[in-house]
């Protein structure tokens, strides 16, 4: 895609991003369970559809199990993304890292960081599952992903369609990643899109719609 198509396809797309990405901001500003419930989206992603992922998420924050279930509960509800055994043991890690007192306190936690990148590195530390990738999506959902790429297999399509990358990575090391965001996020201000809304930008591209 030419930097004219793109910049016409950014024109009648850049209503809906806006919107979606003023939804995100809102996110963080909620209670502690419904920031808990984005991250745990993210942890289910990877080698999945994002819609089902998410559909799962919702269903266990629907009944609850989400955030008291035990793993053999948990389970049942990720039949339809990769790596469920795994995914279900890491969404339990995760609740009981951020759980203080028998509560869910994930927001303190996150606003501590002054430093995006600093924020980013400490989540992909600490919470099982977590790649630069889905450490970034995570941020996104909430508001707070303004300078990072999710450089998932979409994104990266649409990097090498435009010149950006010469070849799509086989492999994602994290070298490799930051230095692909680093080109991403240049061609971002060529184009004069947001590094955020080009995100989504290439995302609907591809899949044909504004998801998360």
């Amino acid at each position: 895609m030419k930097n004219e198509e793109l910049l016409k396809f950014y024109e009648e797309k850049k209503g809906q991003i806006k919107n979606r990405l003023k939804e995100f901001e809102l996110i963080i500003d909620e209670p502690e369970e419904r920031v808990f419930a984005e991250l745990c989206f993210c942890i289910c992603t990877p080698q999945s559809k994002a819609t089902a992922a998410w559909n799962s998420i919702s269903a266990l924050m629907k009944n609850g199990l989400l955030y008291k279930g035990s793993e053999k509960q948990i389970r049942p509800f990720l039949n339809p993304v990769r790596f469920a055994d795994k995914k279900a043991k890491f969404i339990v890690e995760a609740r009981n890292f951020f759980t203080e007192n028998g509560r869910i306190k994930i927001k303190d936690r996150i606003e501590q960081f002054d430093d995006l990148f600093e924020l980013r590195d400490w989540i992909v530390k600490n919470v099982k599952g977590l790649g630069l990738k889905e450490a970034s999506h995570f941020l996104r959902n909430i508001g707070k992903g303004q300078d990072v790429a999710i450089l998932d297999r979409h994104i990266l399509n649409n990097l090498h369609k435009n010149g950006v990358i010469e070849k799509i990575p086989e492999t994602m090391s994290e070298k490799k990643y930051l230095e692909v965001e680093g080109k991403m996020r240049n061609f971002a201000k060529d184009v004069g899109i947001p590094l955020e809304e080009l995100d989504l930008l290439f995302w609907s591209k591809e899949t044909g719609f504004i998801f998360k």
